[in-house]
Parts: C-alpha cells; sequence; structure tokens
C-alpha cells in the first residue's frame, strides 16, 4: 500500500494542542492545512495581528524546530502525537520594543516569554536589574500597591527571581519581598500595559535578549564557538562568554548567506571583507539558522522603509488606543484618587463616627457610672445621716448620761463629803465618848474611891460605935438618971440617921454609876454598830465611784 492511500484512510481532521506562556488552546484542523493555517487560526484566537514575530515550536528528536508556513502541517517532520502540541512563541524580537510593539496582546506575549527566559536564566539579568524587573512584574499583576491589602507574605507564592540571584545571597524569602515591595511601591499609578512595557524597555538593553545561541565550529578542527542571531545581525562568541561578542556582522554589512550540508557562508557586502564559513553539527541547524537569518534580515530592512498601509493603519490605531486608554487611565487615575479620596472620607468619617460612638457609649457609661455613684452616694448620705443621728442621739445619750454621771460623782462627793463628814462627827463622838468614858471612868474611880473611904469611914465608924457601946452599959444601969446620957442618946441618935443617910446616899451612888455604866457600854454598843454601817456605806460608795470611774 502506497503512502498516498494511507493519507487517504487517515481523518479528515487533526488535533493540535496550542501552548502560549499562559494558556492552552485546542483545534481541530483539516488535513490540507498548511502551516500558515494553523498559524492564521491560531493568530485569529488570540487576537493577533502582528503575526511576523511569532512561529509554530516543536521539538523533534531533542531539537526545537519551527513549523514552516509554506508546507502541510501533516507534511512537515512534527511529533507522531494525538493532538500534536505546538508552543506559541515570540520567534523574531523587535529593535525597540516601545516603537514596534503596537499591540496589547503582542507586548503582553512578549513580556511573558522574556519574563520567562529571564527566570529561565536563557537571558542573563543582575541581581539589582532582577528585582526592578520584579517590581514591574508584580505592579503589572496586582496593580498598585495597598499596604493594607498587599501585607508581607503577598509574593510568597510568586516567582520573582531567577534561581542564581536566590542562591547567590543569602537573604530570606521575607528579605527579597521587603525590596521588590520597596521598588513595587514606587510604581503607583502605572497601568498594566505600562508596567509591562517598562519591564520590556529594561529587558532589550540586556546582552543576551532576542539572541538564538548555536553550537558551531570555525574549521573542521571543530574549534568551538557559538553563533548568534538576533535582530540586529550575527554574531560570533566563544563557548564560554556569550555576553561580548568575538565578532559581529550587521545585517545592513551583509550581502549573502547559504549553506552547503553542514557548512554555511557568510558573505559580508564589502567584497574586499573575508568571508565567513562555519560548520554546524547538523544540516537541520544549518537550516534553522539560515530560516531566522532571513527572517531576521527581512524585519530588519522593514523597520527601514516606509511602513505599509496596514502597519500604518496600525500605528493609528495603536496610537489612538494608547490616547484612548491615556485618558481612560487619566479618568480611571482621577476616578480612583476620588474613590480613594471618598474611602478615605468615608474611613475618616466611619473612624469620627466610631469614635463619636465610643464617646458617647462612654459618656453613657460615665452617666450610669455618674448615676451609679449618685445613688450610692444619696445611699451614703442617707446611711451618714442616718449614723449622724444615730451618734447625734449616741451624743445625746451620752451627753446625758455625762450629765448623769456628774451628777452621780456630784451626789457620789457629797456623799462622800457627808460620809467623810459624818466619819469625822463620829470620830469627833468617838472622841468624846472615849473622853467622856475616861472621865466617867475616873468618876467611877473616884466614886469608887469614896465609896470605898465611905465604907471604910463606915466601917471606922460601926467599930468606934462599937468600941464606944460596949463599956458604956453598965454605967447606963448604975447611973439611970444622969442628964448627960440623955444627951448622949439624943447624939447616938443622930449619928445613927446620919449613918443611915449616908448609906442611902452611897446606894443611891452606887446605883447611878451602875445605870451611867449599863448606859455607856448600850452608846458604846451602839456607836460601834454605827460605825460598822458607815464604813459599809464607806465601802460601798468606793466601790459605785469605781465603777463610775472605769464607764466614764
Amino acid at each position: 500500500m502506497s503512502i498516498r492511500g494511507l493519507k487517504k484512510k487517515q481523518p479528515k481532521t487533526f488535533k493540535v494542542k496550542i501552548i502560549t506562556v499562559d494558556a492552552e488552546m485546542e483545534f481541530s484542523c483539516e488535513m490540507k492545512w498548511k502551516g500558515k493555517d494553523l498559524f492564521d487560526l491560531v493568530c485569529r484566537a488570540l487576537g493577533l495581528r502582528e503575526t511576523w514575530f511569532f512561529g509554530l515550536q516543536y521539538t523533534i528528536k531533542g531539537m526545537c524546530t519551527w513549523l514552516k508556513m509554506d508546507k502541510k502541517v501533516l507534511d512537515q517532520e512534527i511529533p507522531k502525537e494525538d493532538p500534536i502540541r505546538f508552543h506559541f512563541l515570540a520567534k523574531f524580537y523587535p529593535e525597540k520594543v516601545e516603537e514596534e510593539l503596537l499591540q496589547e496582546i503582542t507586548q503582553h506575549l512578549f513580556f511573558l516569554q522574556v519574563k520567562k527566559q529571564i527566570l529561565d536564566e536563557e537571558i542573563y539579568c543582575s541581581p539589582e536589574a532582577t528585582v526592578l524587573l520584579a517590581s514591574y512584574a508584580v505592579q503589572a499583576k496586582y496593580g498598585d500597591y495597598d499596604p493594607n491589602f498587599h501585607e508581607p507574605g503577598f509574593l510568597a507564592h510568586d516567582e520573582l527571581l531567577p534561581k542564581r540571584v536566590l542562591r547567590q545571597y543569602q537573604l530570606t524569602a521575607e528579605m527579597w519581598e521587603e525590596k521588590i515591595t520597596a521598588w513595587y511601591a514606587e510604581h503607583r499609578g502605572i497601568a498594566r500595559d505600562e508596567a509591562e512595557m517598562n519591564y520590556l524597555k529594561i529587558a532589550q538593553d540586556l546582552e543576551m535578549y532576542g539572541v538564538n545561541y548555536f553550537p558551531i565550529a570555525q574549521n573542521k578542527n571543530h574549534t568551538d564557538l557559538l553563533l548568534g542571531v538576533d535582530a540586529k545581525g550575527i554574531h560570533i562568541y566563544s563557548i564560554n562568554n556569550r555576553f561580548s561578542p568575538n565578532k559581529s556582522f550587521e545585517w545592513s554589512a551583509i550581502r549573502n548567506i547559504s549553506y552547503s550540508e553542514k557548512e554555511l557562508t557568510i558573505k559580508p557586502l564589502d567584497k574586499k571583507a573575508e568571508v565567513f564559513k562555519f560548520f554546524s553539527s547538523q544540516l537541520k541547524v544549518n537550516k534553522l539558522i539560515f530560516q531566522l537569518c532571513i527572517g531576521n534580515h527581512d524585519l530588519f530592512m522593514r523597520r527601514r522603509k516606509v511602513d505599509s498601509i496596514e502597519i500604518q493603519q496600525m500605528k493609528a490605531q495603536a496610537k489612538e488606543e494608547k490616547a484612548r486608554k491615556k485618558v481612560e487611565n487619566q479618568r480611571l487615575a482621577r476616578e480612583k484618587q476620588l474613590r480613594e479620596e471618598a474611602e478615605r472620607a468615608k474611613e475618616e468619617l466611619e473612624r469620627r463616627l466610631f469614635q463619636l460612638e465610643d464617646e458617647a457609649r462612654q459618656a453613657n457609661e460615665a452617666l450610669l457610672r455618674s448615676q451609679e455613684a449618685a445613688e450610692l452616694l444619696a445611699e451614703k448620705a442617707q446611711i451618714a445621716e442616718e449614723e449622724a443621728k444615730l451618734l447625734a442621739q449616741n451624743a445625746a445619750e451620752a451627753e446625758q448620761e455625762r450629765q448623769r454621771l456628774e451628777i452621780t460623782a456630784l451626789k457620789t462627793k457629797e456623799e462622800k463629803r457627808l460620809m467623810e463628814q459624818k466619819m469625822r462627827e463620829a470620830e469627833l463622838i468617838a472622841v468624846k465618848l472615849v473622853k467622856e468614858s475616861d472621865r466617867r471612868a475616873k468618876e467611877a474611880e473616884h466614886l469608887k474611891q469614896d465609896l470605898h473611904e465611905a465604907r471604910e469611914a463606915e466601917r471606922k465608924a460601926k467599930q468606934k460605935l462599937l468600941d464606944i457601946t460596949r463599956p458604956n452599959y453598965p454605967h447606963v444601969a448604975k447611973y439611970p438618971q444622969y442628964s448627960p446620957t440623955d444627951t448622949r442618946e439624943a447624939s447616938f441618935d443622930k449619928g445613927s440617921i446620919k449613918l443611915d443617910l449616908k448609906d442611902i446616899d452611897l446606894k443611891r451612888l452606887s446605883f447611878e454609876i451602875e445605870r451611867e455604866r449599863l448606859d455607856y457600854l448600850e452608846k458604846s454598843r451602839k456607836f460601834e454598830d454605827r460605825l460598822k454601817e458607815l464604813k459599809s456605806e464607806i465601802h460601798a460608795l468606793k466601790l459605785e465611784e469605781k465603777q463610775s470611774g472605769l464607764y466614764s
């Protein structure tokens, strides 16, 4: 069976997957489509008009190749897979991005591809420049910096710096974020397309920007070199230095480029100049180099010609679009500013309202506290008033008690004085009684002595009488009529009367002395009883005085 027969049996369409830098798309293609048909379909889907910068790339046998526009897709050496995978990438780079990239989608695709090349270290960039580029990438993604919204750590999941830079400096992710945020905060007011354009303007000045490198040998001895193709020309580099070319051929200085098998020849415009020949590892490499040289040379020559009608229209539209976007951005910036001012005013009003509510709440709380304090003070005042009344009552009672105690003390003093007076009187009476007792004792002694003397005299008188009476009894009988006898008898009778009287006086005197002695004993007993009563009263008064003193 022939190959043509196999193709007839194939389905009328085949599937392809187009992978851009930030998206994937699938299409169904007709079997007869050429590379340009598929490419135009993708460009229409993307809304891309600046198609000359881009191409469809695929990888076959470890080598990146571009899909040819003038050949059928299935006739080319593409991977046998379903769907067939193509990468939609920039194939050629502009010399000045600000002048040549007219559409926003073109600019955005270039921005994403160049950013990926810098992060993948296909384009070398200094650490300082990578931080600045990262700040523009953050501005393009997040818009203006807002410290209230963009809190620390908001860049933790974004890849912004090459791993080489991260390894070169021993800084933490927080430190890198702080450095990027410091630049990011200065880009306030820059729109997304402006941030992407600023990114590309910095990137286009890098040495490796837009250069496609291929290993070559200058002679058959295989001296290793690198050939670079970019928008300005062809450059020859040493194998270890991709920044400074050893030799350069600008497109304007090249007369012809040709290849034969593995050999590729560059003829300068100056016929006297030396023709440069080099050898590549494969014929496919020479073909790829040749394609890139043709495409870059065509763009180089187009830039130096008058723009076509289509380009002029696109530039006019781009200019109008930029002007419109500028006005729109200014309007949006103004609206944003007004909105921010309104939000700030709203926040200020909310803050003021919250402050007033807080002040009102505090005032209400203070009022409640004041009312509670007033009620408490009123209650305390009432309690104080009651206590004052109680104290006044207690003071009055104390005053009454004091007066009573004073009166009691006065009474006690008076009673004491009376008792002392009574005691003095009792002592005086006792002294008088003692004196009287002594006097009566003396009188009793005198009376006893007188009584003794009287009794002694009586005894003597009786004795004398007896002595007188005994010898005279005979004489009386012998001489009974003697007149003197009558006289003696009369005298004797008289003496007897006298003795009887004196005896009566002695008895009476003895009776009176005995009666007075009994009276004295009775009075002494009563006086002792009275003294005991006085002592008991004085002792009671002293106890009462002590108790009243303790009470006071």
